[in-house]
């Protein structure tokens, strides 16, 4: 980025001459004036000034504090890291403290010092600086415990943050996303993020097992409880005790269960099939499906007490699809690791890489690992070819219709940086090559972004 851009300021004040003096005494600052708040608003937008001096008077009423705060409000709810300087007139102390709670930054009072305006811009831009370096490097640490799953979409790097910060909480988690997403992983990688780590984690399938056993597997049994049950045995819950429990595929427990596991959840103790004694578990459940479970308890379809016992917190994850850079990432890495199993040295053809970006995917990340593994059999070359691959036809994407261009043209640039690392298979280089740019701005687009090679 830019020194100039970094050291943007915005100038707001109705007085032309006093609007003068404040940018002849802020000259060594790059700025930009607006005189009202819609001028102002699109002063921001079109140059994100990081440190803003206004006045609270503005026009059409510059008697009163009004236009000034709701422009302060306004410019902090577009972009809550800009720092508002508020200039008040010697009587307005209270509005300026009143300022100061709304989240201004500093305030002076009208006629200022040049030195000591110049002194808090100063220290605005550079608390800017730090809390914005704070966040890059916040945003580029992503966990040991989530390394498995392979990403630098910014909706999936968002929900490791989320899964980190609710990882030590004993909320009941609920992941939503289409077969083939990563649950699972993410599942693990919460608990792995949780100081339930050196306890069990259980994974099960409630889709997977007759609706005739799946009590005795949740709850366990007492021994003579039913034919064939020769001795007591616990059930998952029991044995998950301190750990995690992943019920997968919620959506299909039969409404007989949801009861039962009702109110395991409200009072945390079990009963086995048989058995009269109540046992206490400390257990952290996480359940997934890909079913609107919302709809379906107002449909009566799914106990609508036990959704909202479930959903405490809910993490929507995107399809493959949806993930920008993912689909060429991941069949890299699914391309290495099966040319490891079968002793080959295998890469992706451009021509493979850009089908394989194209492709809908609805089988997620299964599919694609499928069909990268399929490709590495048949491969007869070092080279995998789009033909190794087996994919046709290409889809696009609709826009939201947003109009702000510099939101827009941030989001191409982020969007084109990440396609190009991972087409390129994190190499900067061919990375560089790829968006006609030199490497040292790459690395700026990078670190701009908060991307790791």
């Amino acid at each position: 980025m830019s020194e100039d851009k970094v050291q943007s300021l915005l100038i707001v004040e109705d007085d032309l001459a006093l609007q003068k003096q404040i940018k002849w005494s802020l000259d060594r600052f790059v700025s930009v004036t607006a005189h009202d708040r819609e001028s102002a608003m699109t002063q921001l937008r079109r140059y994100a000034p990081a440190v803003v001096t206004m006045d609270l008077g503005l026009p059409p009423d510059a008697d009163s504090v009004s236009e000034g705060f709701k422009l302060l409000d306004q410019i902090l709810a577009a972009d809550p890291d800009s720092k508002v300087i508020v200039l008040t007139g010697q009587n307005d102390q209270s509005h300026a403290l009143q300022a100061v709670a709304r989240g201004a930054y500093d305030f002076l009072a009208k006629p200022f010092e040049p030195e000591m305006l110049n002194l808090s811009v100063e220290r605005a831009f550079r608390l800017h600086q730090l809390q914005a370096e704070n966040k890059r490097l916040r945003a580029m640490q992503v966990p040991d415990a989530l390394s498995g799953l392979l990403t630098r979409d910014p909706h999936m790097l968002r929900i490791c943050r989320t899964i980190e910060k609710v990882a030590n909480t004993n909320a009941t988690v609920m992941l939503l996303g289409e077969s083939g997403t990563g649950k699972e992983v993410l599942a693990r990688g919460l608990h792995q993020q949780s100081n339930r780590k050196g306890e069990r984690f259980v994974a099960i399938n409630c889709a997977a097992i007759p609706e005739n056993l799946l009590e005795s597997e949740l709850f366990g049994y007492e021994k003579g409880a039913f034919t064939g049950a020769a001795k007591t045995t616990p059930g998952k819950i029991e044995l998950t005790h301190g750990g995690t429990l992943m019920l997968d595929e919620i959506g299909d427990l039969p409404l007989s269960l949801q009861a039962k596991l009702l109110r395991f959840l409200q009072e945390r103790v079990i009963e086995r099939i048989g058995g009269r004694q109540e046992i206490a578990v400390n257990v952290r459940v996480v359940c997934a499906t890909h079913q609107d479970l919302k709809q379906w308890a107002k449909e009566g379809r799914f106990r609508e007490d036990l959704y909202y016992r479930l959903a405490e917190i809910v993490i929507d994850i995107p399809p493959l699809r949806e993930r920008v850079g993912d689909a060429a990432l991941l069949a890299h890495s699914f391309l290495r690791r099966f040319g490891q199993e079968h002793s080959r040295s295998l890469t992706l053809t451009e021509d493979a890489v850009r089908a394989i970006e194209a492709h809908r995917w609805q089988g997620n990340i299964r599919e694609l690992e499928n069909c990268i593994k399929r490709a590495a059999i048949m491969a007869e070359t070092s080279q995998v070819t789009v033909d190794d691959i087996g994919l046709t036809g290409t889809d696009s994407a609709e826009g939201d219709g947003a109009l702000d261009l510099r939101a827009l043209r941030d989001a191409a640039e982020q969007r084109a940086v990440i396609t190009a690392l991972a087409r390129a298979n994190g190499t900067i280089a061919k990375a560089a090559d790829l968006l006609g740019v030199s490497r040292p701005t790459l690395y700026d687009l990078m670190h701009r972004f908060g991307l790791k090679s």
